[in-house]
């Protein structure tokens, strides 16, 4: 069976279960808090030596971390990964897009505001930076979606779940989506197709959860 490390309110570790959810994979969950620094014990980065979340461990003991090569992993054979090699260029390039441009500001902004302790105090200096860039991304977003239902081939793809998964609480981070009526139409589609789950989701068949570590 699969397993995952994982961090509840983090949005990467939210795109895995999103997607497993969709999928319909049993798999054990393990919780590792970050803000307790369980993802800096000698175990753990014997696993992964980065320390970060989430991390998909494999039947056999391999291992596989960061968010979009575990989607890209369990997409494989899917609908939701295209077998057409620009479509699935299309995927990888708006993939790199929210690790470069978009997570950067909108989820290190949720992160610091929202999750850590006195983090607008902390890192007071970064806010209008992490605005400033995170519209950016925002607004290149709803451009896009403005002729289009999904971001590629109109059919929901990897792509989505992984720009879904900070999007949807960006507003945790100070951004306020009002100017973005393609992105706002864009979440609500997302959140409507099948087998769709919310961040606070968790698998409750019998074998499939493992407490915290």
């Amino acid at each position: 069976m699969l397993r995952i490390y994982s961090m509840q309110s983090s949005g990467n570790a939210y795109k895995v279960r999103l997607l497993l959810a969709k999928l319909g994979h049993e798999f054990q969950l393990v919780d590792i808090d970050l803000l307790r620094g369980e993802n800096r014990t000698p175990d753990f980065l014997m696993k992964n030596p980065e320390g970060r979340v989430p991390l998909l461990e494999l039947p056999g003991g391999r291992f596989l971390p960061e968010s979009n090569a575990i989607l890209f992993y369990l997409a494989e054979g899917t609908p939701l990964l295209p077998d057409a090699p620009l479509a699935r260029a299309e995927v990888l390039r708006w993939m790199f897009f929210e690790q470069h441009s978009h997570e950067p500001a909108i989820a290190a902004a949720r992160f610091w505001l929202k999750l850590v302790r006195g983090g607008r105090e902390l890192r007071t200096h970064d806010i209008d930076r992490w605005l400033e860039e995170g519209y950016a991304a925002l607004g290149v977003m709803d451009r896009h979606l403005q002729r289009r239902p999904f971001f590629i081939d109109g059919t929901m793809t990897i792509a989505d779940i992984a720009l879904y998964a900070h999007t949807h609480v960006a507003h945790e981070g100070d951004f306020d989506l009002a100017a973005f009526p393609a992105v706002r139409g864009w979440l609500a589609r997302v959140a409507n197709e099948p087998g769709h789950v919310d961040m606070d989701w968790r698998p409750q068949l019998a074998g499939q959860m493992v407490s915290t570590v």
